[in-house]
């Protein structure tokens, strides 16, 4: 074989290299154009987003059956991701789990864990940001002020005062809107009210918080 054949012998096995780079590139792309499209129909509320959309742009050489597999997976883990709101070992141990899954045709293959884990990375604040908006009441209280005023006695010689009255101004508003303002008064009764309603609160919520440990321990 001369030496003038050689480049000719190794040409094959270059371009099949560089084909499967670009396969795997093509993948790495379609994967996380998917990921941020599922970000955006679940957490951003973006209407424009559809199944029909992403299997057309990402995956349009695949089957309608498969393209549904592989989007209900990535949906289910990326909500597991992100009600869980994973920091960065959390988020490497479970997508080990999954990796680990691979053998029974369930699980990620380590190039998917790689687009989950960058992709997780750059838009862990975003998501939160978006879950935290979807589960707030609106109109949400903005601010609170508040003071109060004694009034002064009725005659000469009475010199011991009428009351105390308390005065709260609630300021309102919902997202994107000006805010509103609530005035709100009240006697020593009715600031008793509320406070111990607020405690009623506040011991709920303290239940629901050390009971949830205790279930996950159990678990």
């Amino acid at each position: 074989m001369s030496v003038l054949e050689c480049p000719a012998a190794a040409a094959p096995h270059v371009t099949g290299v560089r084909t499967n780079m670009a396969d795997a590139e093509a993948a790495v792309k379609s994967l996380s154009g998917l990921l941020n499209g599922i970000t955006k129909q679940v957490y951003y509320n973006n209407p424009d987003i559809t199944e029909e959309l992403l299997k057309n742009e990402l995956y349009p050489e695949v089957s309608q059956d498969e393209f549904s597999a592989l989007l209900e997976k990535m949906r289910g883990l990326l909500k597991s991701i992100a009600s869980a709101d994973m920091d960065q070992a959390q988020l490497e141990a479970f997508l080990t789990a999954q990796t680990k899954r691979r053998q029974g045709g369930s699980g990620l293959s380590s190039e998917q864990a790689a687009v989950l884990s960058r992709f997780w990375k750059s838009h862990r604040s975003k998501v939160r940001e978006a879950l935290l908006n979807q589960s707030r009441w609106e109109p949400a209280l903005r601010g609170l002020s508040w003071r109060v005023d004694v009034q002064a006695a009725h005659g000469r010689g009475d010199t011991a005062p009428s009351g105390a009255v308390a005065l709260v101004e609630l300021e309102l508003g919902r997202s994107g809107e000006s805010s509103e303002f609530v005035c709100l008064e009240m006697d020593e009764t009715k600031v008793n009210l509320v406070l111990k309603k607020m405690a009623d609160i506040q011991q709920s919520i303290d239940r629901i918080v050390h009971r949830s440990p205790q279930k996950s321990e159990e678990a």
